[in-house]
């Protein structure tokens, strides 16, 4: 069997988290009468000291419901160049939302509040208007990276000077959580809306949820309808969901850890693109004999699965279904292929 290395999305329901799902009492969530999506979405808020969340079968849908929130068609939304909400959600903020979207640098977790705050557009001038930011948390491009919750409340500050939202994709939020300490409701306390995602590394097979006021997440349901996201007996998911925030979250740190020794073992031969904060392990190999597709083909014909993000550019991403005895085996298997 393949040690799937690509990423925590590849998880599979755990037996007891099964088990969950056949138990869960269910009723129609579109009329709001499913009381497990009910428990989860309360359960959710109070997580991050929200009034409200709504469930979302991807965290695609739950970025692009909360965009639609908080910035009108026209209107501007502001984030960095390697933002999940661009560059992997299919342009849908364009396509669904007519949000006009303009970026700072790729520069992943480290993020410059003065150079957000220097991009702002006010209303008047004939200028597209900013009506909202969105940083990434953890930030996936940049390998895992973790804003520093300072730098958070410095753009909480300029969003409230300027008068404009800020919205956090927290797909990851809580191996931040788990690496720096940070509570989740300290998060919450500094975003208008959040996106949080379960079936990343807390392994359920699927669901995202957005977190807000309540009027907002009222706004929420209308909108997710629209874009095909309403569901019926969705409660045998929810308790997935459920399942996961009582038994998988304090275990993230172990991933982190794996992540750690998958990293010192690559770190010999210089292809780590930054420092390993979270599960996430990003190569560049710029200045490796072999580019990355070629990298990922040696792997695969030794076992191991990793993710191509780019011609010279790699990940690997540790989770719940890879073994301490799997992270082994893989920090034997790639030093050879990179030796070679």
């Amino acid at each position: 069997m393949s040690i799937d290395l690509r990423s925590d999305t590849v998880t599979r329901p755990t037996a007891g988290m099964r088990a969950a799902m056949a138990a869960a009492e269910v009723g129609d969530d579109v009329y709001g009468e499913d009381p497990t999506v009910n428990a989860l979405e309360a359960e959710v808020a109070a997580l991050f000291g929200h009034e409200a969340a709504l469930f979302c079968p991807t965290g695609s849908m739950a970025n692009q419901v909360a965009l639609q929130l908080l910035v009108p068609p026209g209107a501007e939304l502001l984030c960095d160049a390697d933002a999940h909400v661009i560059t992997y959600e299919m342009g849908a903020a364009a396509a669904y939302g007519g949000i006009t979207s303009r970026t700072w640098s790729a520069v992943g977790a480290d993020v410059d509040p003065d150079v957000v705050a220097g991009m702002i557009r006010p209303d008047g001038y004939w200028a597209v208007p900013t009506r909202a930011i969105a940083v990434e948390q953890t930030h996936n491009r940049s390998g895992g990276g973790v804003i520093p919750l300072d730098t958070l409340r410095q753009l909480r500050r300029v969003a409230d000077e300027a008068q404009v939202a800020l919205h956090c994709d927290g797909a990851r939020i809580w191996h931040a959580h788990v690496a720096d300490g940070v509570p989740l409701a300290s998060y919450g306390a500094l975003f208008d809306t959040l996106s949080v995602c379960l079936s990343k590394g807390l392994g359920a097979p699927v669901g995202s949820l957005v977190v807000g006021a309540a009027d907002k997440i009222e706004r929420a349901r209308v909108i997710r309808k629209r874009m095909g996201g309403g569901m019926r007996q969705a409660g045998v998911l929810a308790a997935a969901g459920r399942y996961a925030l009582a038994h998988h979250i304090d275990r993230l740190a172990e991933d982190h850890a794996k992540a750690d020794r998958l990293a010192e073992a690559i770190a010999p031969f210089g292809v780590l693109a930054g420092p390993v904060r979270t599960n996430l392990v990003p190569l560049d190999l710029t200045k490796a004999p072999m580019d990355a597709p070629t990298l990922a083909a040696a792997a695969r014909a030794e076992g191991v699965l990793i993710s191509v993000l780019g011609p010279r550019t790699a990940r690997l991403v540790t989770h719940m279904d890879v073994t301490d005895a799997a992270v082994d085996q893989a920090a034997t298997i790639l030093p050879h292929i990179l030796r070679t």
